[in-house]
């Protein structure tokens, strides 16, 4: 089982800027991607943006704008998230793809941060 802390949510004016940071831990043997969705009341969750073996995938709507980064020592992944606007207010899922001790590919979602982007 892996357990994936997430911080970094809040509220923040339009134009503003947020780090969201989720911090992996558990039976890990490898870490195949990475990455943070997002979930806006009413809608269905979407891909924001993702890491695999250090390229970097991006939403149309946040590319230019946000920066994902991850550690691989600390099995930690952030996500930089500049130029805020109110369509960016969701929650905010981390997510990893990894395979566990036992040799199984597993997926793993954290809880979910609040990000409210104010007009």
């Amino acid at each position: 089982q892996v357990q994936l802390v997430e911080s970094g949510g809040g509220l923040v004016q339009a134009g503003g800027s947020l780090r969201l940071s989720c911090a992996a831990s558990g039976s890990i043997f490898s870490i195949n991607a990475m990455g943070w969705y997002r979930q806006a009341p009413g809608k269905q969750r979407e891909l924001v943006a993702k890491i695999i073996s250090g390229r970097t995938n991006y939403a149309d709507s946040v590319r230019g704008r946000f920066t994902i980064s991850r550690d691989n020592g600390k099995n930690t992944v952030s996500l930089q998230m500049n130029s805020l606007k109110p369509e960016d207010t969701a929650v905010y899922y981390c997510n990893v793809e990894y395979v566990d001790r036992g040799w199984s590919a597993m997926v793993s979602w954290g809880k979910g941060t609040l990000v409210t982007v104010s007009s």
